[in-house]
């Protein structure tokens, strides 16, 4: 009877442990690990964010490709290098206004 009793607990506080060590198993794989799955998470979304930029930066480059597959006008010219270099033409003055 003794005997009975003995293991019947064993058996129930065995079901228990193996509860536990399979809920701590489950908790260190989701959090702890370095293969975690919240780092999981956190690198897919940074691989996601990093291959929209990387879209956006081939659609940029194919703009600039596009402009320099261009030839540049006489009136092009002019105008960058009024508008980005502040030149001018000979006895023209230049009043640089400054925007706040």
């Amino acid at each position: 009877m003794l005997l009975e009793r003995v293991s019947g607990l064993l058996a129930r506080s065995g079901r228990w442990l193996l509860a536990c060590v399979a809920v701590l198993a489950l908790v260190w794989v989701v959090f702890f690990d370095s293969h975690s799955i919240l780092t999981r998470v956190q690198l897919q979304a940074e691989r996601s964010r990093l291959l929209a930029d990387n879209e956006a930066l081939k659609e940029r480059i194919d703009e600039l490709e596009e402009t320099l597959s261009k030839p540049l006008t006489a009136a092009e010219v002019e105008r960058v290098a009024r508008e980005d270099f502040d030149m001018s033409k000979d006895g023209e003055t230049v009043f640089l206004v400054i925007e706040d």
